[in-house]
């Protein structure tokens, strides 16, 4: 036996053929989460796209099967089968069973691909319990079938008379790897649909669908447009800024003098929030990279250089910074190159650090012509961007005013915060309160060891419609950011699509919001169970989203769940979170104790956390032991960026439609 202070020969482990995988799956797919279960349809997908940018397949489907398998679908050209030269077995095997096997190193297959590294198929493979394989090309029909990385079944060869060439793939993911519930839907049809939307806008030569065997839904994504269409649908519930969609397209040469390739769609709106998103060979690279940096110093030097050489003289003072340029700005900027450098296997950053000059240089040329070519449109933009500037720079003041006031120490806390006395983050709890009337009783019921309550007076500012300064000078806003003691996002990266902070340009500002420093891990909104109550919660929703995401993106934001009612017959006193439970509670209190309906039960119906006293609300809604909390999550970031644009944004047609469409749904209504 080896002595743990030793280090020899011995101590060497080597994993074999997928082993590997199994041993540190989340090296290879980010986690064994939901995340990492998504990751593996992407994978397979990925290859799919890699075969319609080829211009060998124009349809694509995914399958989700009653069984909580799925399936992938391509009417490409079909995984090679004959005989690997070396290996001895089909080329098909050597691609499932081998890391770094594939048809994507030496660039006669694919010229341009985003599943590059030839260990995405193989990575699908180790990590399912079972995954079958079915073949068409060559006049033949291939069947396999695998599990936990080896085949398991040799390869079924029949002849075919069918013309058609494809690739279906079908797999269930491994228990023993993957964290979920099989008695429950293993796959989101959400987070599988916002993939694909991405790929069919940035693939406009395939149409792609999804067949959700669950409901019997089928979707279906095709847009001829292209990234075109993409803005179209980003800015649909946006006030624009300008009516056309600002366009470039155009390749240069890398080192090894081969074509790179920018497509670039963008418009501004008259709102605040900026939506930047890019991808690499389909590939959504959501921490941004060199084709990020390139784009963000583009934009910064076309509209400095216009206002240098085409705007009034009294113009000429203003120097913007990278966030003015992208205030309210919707882009998709989509390179196609080959052998792109991504950060991981998960492929979240592209580090080609040639792009970056690549990118800047087609963006400053196109930008400038389009700029010169229509002055009209220049101006607006240009003007939109120096109010972005002033915005910011009284933004600072503000920023550096809270910075002033916000020390740790309580006694530099808002007034009105009753703070706990633990400086544990991981036991402190925050609950965000409405009123006074409700902060009284939580106050005086709460647990001081570790829980601390700010009341905010009435319905905070809607952060969808004003910018940053005046945010910051919102009272309620300010208490809110001082006593969580992280700061706020407020550049343009808060958007949670492309980070990419470690290469900001210059004169760019950095991010002032520090996770490590949040005081509380449970941040509770408790507000009153009413129409103004759900207002309130959702203009606090929308702040979070906007400027405090990372609360959300690490569990810490929940809110809270008052009861109803109090359903009380002689000693009984039962606390009721749902009609339909308060009629299941008098139903069986009038079995039990045979009662008729004139009998009088009594129904208290709780319209504000301030009508119960402080031992009930601690009870209810506060006390670890009893309370419910909502964990506030999201899975599509774009499908939430719309609704909150939608619901809480300048358009109002965009708005009256939504409740005319749904008025049916409402379930309280207080007139």
């Amino acid at each position: 036996m080896s002595d743990h202070n030793t280090y020899e020969a011995e101590d060497i482990q080597v994993l074999k053929g997928l082993e590997g995988v199994r041993k540190r799956p989340a090296m290879y797919i980010g986690d064994t989460g939901k995340k990492g279960l998504h990751h593996l349809v992407f994978e397979v997908l990925d290859n799919s796209v890699d075969e319609a940018i080829g211009g060998f397949a124009n349809e694509i489907k995914v399958t989700l099967l009653n069984d909580n398998s799925v399936q992938i679908y391509d009417n490409g050209r079909g995984i090679p089968i004959d005989d690997h030269p070396e290996f001895n077995r089909p080329a098909l095997e050597v691609i499932l069973e081998h890391l770094h096997a594939g048809g994507k190193f030496d660039k006669k297959s694919y010229k341009i691909s985003g599943g590059l590294h030839g260990v995405g198929l193989s990575v699908v493979n180790a990590l399912t319990e079972w995954l079958q394989v079915e073949i068409c090309r060559d006049g033949l029909l291939y069947k396999q079938k695998f599990s936990r990385g080896v085949h398991v079944s040799d390869p079924e060869i029949s002849e075919t008379n069918q013309i058609q060439t494809y690739t279906k793939i079908t797999f269930y993911p491994d228990e023993k790897i993957f964290e979920f519930n099989k008695e429950e839907r293993v796959f989101t049809p959400a987070i599988i649909v916002n993939r694909i939307r991405e790929l069919a806008f940035l693939t406009p030569q395939a149409r792609f669908e999804l067949h959700n065997k669950f409901t019997d839904d089928t979707h279906e994504f095709f847009y001829e447009g292209g990234i075109k269409e993409f803005i179209a649908y980003l800015n649909k519930d946006k006030q624009p800024l300008h009516n056309d969609i600002i366009y470039i397209s155009d390749s240069a040469k890398n080192d090894d003098n081969e074509d790179v390739y920018c497509d670039l769609a963008m418009q501004y709106n008259q709102g605040y929030q900026t939506n930047v998103l890019t991808f690499a060979n389909t590939i959504n690279t959501i921490e941004g990279g060199t084709h990020l940096t390139g784009f963000k110093s583009s934009l910064t030097r076309a509209f400095n250089s216009y206002i240098e050489n085409f705007m009034e003289k009294k113009y000429k003072e203003h120097v913007l910074s990278g966030a003015d340029t992208r205030e309210g700005l919707s882009a998709v900027i989509s390179i196609k190159l080959p052998n792109p450098q991504f950060e991981s296997q998960t492929k979240i950053k592209l580090g080609n650090p040639e792009i970056r000059q690549i990118i800047s240089q087609i963006v400053t040329d196109k930008l400038t012509q389009y700029l010169e070519e229509h002055p009209e449109t220049a101006k607006k933009i240009v003007l939109k961007t120096i109010n972005a500037k002033l915005a910011r720079e009284a933004a600072q003041k503000a920023k550096l005013l809270i910075r002033r006031k916000s020390a740790l120490d309580s006694a530099r806390m808002p007034g009105k915060l009753a703070d706990c006395s633990s400086n544990d983050p991981q036991q402190a709890e925050l609950f965000i309160v409405e009123g006074d009337s409700a902060g009284g009783p939580a106050k005086q019921g709460r647990d001081r060891n570790y829980q601390a309550i700010l009341p905010i007076r009435g319905k905070i500012l809607n952060v969808e419609k004003a910018r940053l300064d005046k945010i910051l000078k919102n009272t309620e806003i300010q208490a809110i950011i001082k006593a969580l003691g992280a700061g706020i996002q407020w550049s343009d990266e808060g958007n949670g699509t492309n980070g990419d902070t470690e290469d900001s340009e210059e004169g760019d500002e950095e991010e002032d919001f520090d996770i490590s420093k949040l005081r509380y891990h449970k941040v509770i909104i408790m507000c009153d169970a009413d129409v103004d109550g759900f207002h309130i919660e959702t203009l606090l929703l929308t702040f979070f989203f906007r400027y405090l995401r990372p609360i959300i993106d690490d569990g810490y934001l929940y809110i809270a769940v008052p009861p109803l009612y109090k359903v009380s017959y002689k000693n009984n006193k039962i606390y009721v979170y749902s009609d339909q439970e308060k009629e299941t509670i008098l139903n069986e209190l009038k079995t039990k104790y045979k009662l008729s309906n004139t009998d009088s039960i009594k129904v208290q119906r709780y319209k504000g956390l301030g009508e119960m006293n402080a031992d009930e609300l601690f009870d209810t809604t506060m006390k670890r032991e009893s309370r419910i909390l909502k964990k506030v999550t999201y899975e599509d970031y774009l499908e939430n960026d719309l609704i909150f644009t939608k619901l809480m944004g300048k358009e109002v047609l965009a708005r009256k439609k939504f409740i005319i469409s749904n008025f049916d749904e409402v379930n309280v209504l207080d007139i």
